[in-house]
């Protein structure tokens, strides 16, 4: 289990790069989800043939992956609960809703959002959160000071 939380090595600009996207993606998460988990079982409404345990699983996967990802803690659980989340939404609104990719007009839907939401969850778990994060302190391999550097007396 260990392994699996374990982040990859990354170099600083590839970090930074991760960084800033885990924050603007893991806030914008966090917004999508705070509505949902205040009514966490019914937030898609009485009508829905959703489950209500399903709905609690996307609204976490929402609001506590969005703030798993702004400090980089449990990344590849959160991006998996969070890219099973989107390709449902993704495919509700392709499939069953018929909406276009890209919105044409004001007030309709599209996947577009969901998609990228899928994508970006996708990348976080192949390329991990980066070195300026939880996991990376709390998994990430101990780096020894380079021997090079060091100067005899």
């Amino acid at each position: 289990m260990i392994k699996f939380l374990k982040p990859p090595r990354t170099n600083v600009r590839t970090s930074t790069g991760l960084l800033i996207v885990r924050l603007v993606a893991g806030l914008a998460f966090m917004f999508h989800g705070w509505g949902k988990i205040q009514n966490p079982t019914g937030w898609m409404g009485a009508e829905t043939p959703v489950p209500g345990f399903l709905q609690a699983l996307a609204a976490l996967a929402e609001f506590g992956g969005g703030f798993c990802w702004i400090i980089g803690l449990l990344m590849p659980v959160a991006s998996l609960g969070l890219a099973c989340t989107m390709l449902v939404a993704a495919m509700t609104h392709a499939f069953m809703m018929r909406d276009p990719f890209v919105a044409t007009g004001p007030g309709q839907g599209s996947y577009e959002p969901a998609t990228m939401y899928l994508t970006i969850s996708i990348l976080f778990l192949l390329a991990g959160p980066g070195r300026y994060s939880v996991d990376r302190f709390l998994f990430g391999e101990r780096i020894p000071p380079r021997t090079d550097e060091i100067r005899p007396l």
